[in-house]
Parts: C-alpha cells; structure tokens; sequence
C-alpha cells in the first residue's frame, strides 16, 4: 500500500520531505486525515444509533430494543477510534531488526502503538458489554414488576452492580495480561502482600457489605415501602452494596450505611395494620352531669357511623369520660383507622372532628380552653 501512495505522490515535492527516519511527510498527512476521518465517523455512528434509540422509544416507549442502541452508541464511537488509530500505523515505515538497511521509527514505538490500538477496541467492546447489562437490567426489571413480592426490585440493582464489577475485572485482566502483556503475576502478587493493609483500610466498606447480605437476609423492609431509620422517615429507593438511600418526607435523598441500618431499630410504617388516634377531648366545668354524659354518647355515635375504624372488633373505638382537670372535664377518645394510609388517617380525623364541632354546638357544650379565676376580698374596715 506504501509503494501505491508513492507511485500516485512522485518524487518531487514538500511532501516527500523526510520528517523523521525515513518517514516522509504524506506520510503523516494520511495519518493525520484517517485520524480525523475516523473521529467523524465515531461521533456519526453514535449519533445515528442514538437517534435510532430515541426514536424507538418515541413511537413504541421504552423497549429492549432501544435500550440495546443506546448501549452500544458511546462504545461504537469508542471502537471507530482504536480501528482509525490501527489503521494509521500501517502508513508509517518503522526499522526492521531483520532488514537493517530499512530506516524507520523504533520498532519498540510501532509495537506499542499496535498494543494500544488493540487495547482501545478492547476496551470498546468491553464498554459496549458493560453498557449491555442496562439491556439486562431492563429485561430484569420487567420479570420483577409482575411479581408481588418487592424484594426482586431490590435484588436488580444488586445484580446489575456485581455483574458490572465481575465485567471490569475481568476485561481489566483481558487488557493489561493479553494485549498489553503485563505481568499480572506479580501485580496479584503485590497485592497479596498489601492484602492486609488494604482490608484495615476497607473494613467500613466490608462491614457495608455484610451488612446488605443481612437486610436481604432479615428483611426488615421492602422497596417503596416507608420506613424511619436513625431518625430519618421516607421511601426505601434503592439498597446497594455500600448504602441504603431513603427519600426522606422532606423531599432529600439519605443513604444510611448499610452497616448502621443493620444493627440499628427500624420501624417500618408501611407494615402497621392500622394508624391509631388518640385524644382529649376537653369541655368546660359549667357543662354539668348531663351535658358532660352527652358529650361522651356524641363521640360514641359519631367513631360507630365511621366505617374506617369499625373494621376489627378487637380494636372498637374507646370514650371515656376521663378526668376532673384544673380547668376542664375530659372526655378520653381513642380509635383506629384502616386502612393504613397516612392521608386516609387524615381525612377520617378531619371528618370526625368537623362532625364532634357540630354537635357539640347543636347541643351547647362549650369546649375548655385554659383558664383562671382570681377571687379579690376586700378588707371590710377600708
């Protein structure tokens, strides 16, 4: 291919000028210009497999398929560039130990450039098969939606992160033993002696581990479910290898060590049978036997017409007519909302209040609010 580009070139010319041994310089102009070529060609076939994607996902949504394009768009790009820098050698004379009257670049520097083109296209199709569990993961997702039970959602993100560490140390060793033919020997070797250093430096890190080995173990929760951890309440998002992150009721993403979600109390909301409701409902000392009799017979009828908290005979609404306060006579109410739901609880405590306000006001009982009576005596020789 030399001889054909110096057959079309000539003789004559700046271009046969030798810029180094025995390299001239159409030499490294073709270099130069497969260079670029290959850059556009990278950056056009990440765009069009990129496109390709989004177009997919326009016209049916997301799917596999559209998935699969985006993975492997950066990596194709990746991939034109180790060709293009392959390719680009073959333009260029190096010294031939066998032919010592050929003059050209050092053997050494062709041989090195031929290791890095190759490790760049490995690298490429590694990043591709790295990017491709995005594509499993999207398959993995899909199987875990349509079963009930909320820890498959939890196990995705754990697979997907091990089979990518599995896939970057495996294409680690591919690279560096295969291609770059380095000695991993020793380099395992060294690391065997720091082993020890390095499992005092990571011992947080191998107590996290652990730790998510005993969430999933234990289950204590699930994913979406809202729980209150180290003071914290929100919705689980994700458990990891390092962390558990929980969205916080305040809107904040909290990742909590997982060793410190495994030794510490977790109350988990989402699993409570019922929400219960407490209060004192205070009225005013003039009220009297009958009206403070009526009061209690109030309450008692208005928590029996509410079907929210009549759903378990073992917990039936309680009012009781509880204590002689300083300045109120109150009435003890306590009931039990289900389902569950924080914003269900609400609603049924608002209807309920607003229902109480009414009657009492139908029936003239005055709520108490603190108060006090001061007597003044008069001195009777002023």
């Amino acid at each position: 291919m030399n001889a054909f580009f110096e057959n079309i070139i000539g003789v004559d010319g700046w271009w046969n000028y030798n810029l180094i041994k025995g390299n001239q310089a159409w030499r490294f102009l073709i270099v130069f210009v497969i260079f670029l070529i290959t850059l556009a060609l990278g950056k056009i076939a990440q765009a069009i497999l990129s496109g390709l994607a989004r177009k997919g996902e326009e016209k049916i949504g997301p799917n596999i398929i559209a998935v699969f394009l985006e993975a492997i768009s950066k990596p194709a790009n990746l991939a034109c560039f180790g060709i293009g820098l392959f390719a680009c050698r073959s333009f260029l004379v190096f010294a031939n130990p066998i032919k010592p009257d050929v003059i050209g670049i050092d053997p050494v520097i062709g041989e090195y450039w031929k290791r890095i083109s190759m490790a760049i296209v490995a690298t490429a199709i590694a990043y591709a098969v790295y990017k491709l569990v995005d594509a499993a993961e999207y398959h993995l997702v899909k199987l875990t939606n349509k079963t009930s039970n909320k820890l498959d959602n939890m196990l995705v993100p754990i697979v997907r992160k091990s089979i990518r560490v599995t896939i970057v140390i495996i294409s680690a060793l591919w690279i560096l033993d295969g291609i770059l033919e380095a000695n991993i020997r020793a380099i395992l070797l060294s690391a065997g002696v720091g082993g020890i250093g390095i499992a005092l430096a990571a011992k947080e890190t191998i107590a996290n581990f652990f730790g998510s080995i005993t969430i999933f173990a234990d289950r204590p929760f699930q994913v979406d479910e809202v729980v209150e951890v180290e003071g914290h309440l929100g919705t689980i998002e994700e458990v990891g290898f390092r962390s558990t992150r929980i969205r916080t009721v305040d809107g904040p993403l909290v990742a909590i060590p997982n060793s410190t979600v495994a030794s510490t109390m977790i109350t988990n909301i989402s699993k409570r049978q019922f929400t219960r409701k407490i209060a004192s409902v205070a009225i005013t000392y003039d009220s009297g036997f009958d009206k403070t009799k009526r009061a209690v017979e109030i309450i008692k009828e208005i928590l029996a017409e509410t079907p929210e908290i009549n759903t378990n005979p073992q917990t039936p609404p309680r009012v009781y007519f509880d204590d002689f306060a300083s300045s109120s006579l109150n009435i003890y109410m306590a009931y039990w909302v289900r389902p569950a739901d924080y914003w269900v609880f609400k609603e049924v405590s608002d209807r309920i209040n607003f229902k109480i306000l009414k009657s009492f006001d139908a029936e003239g009982i005055n709520f108490a609010f603190p108060t006090q009576t001061i007597y003044v005596k008069k001195d009777s020789q002023q």
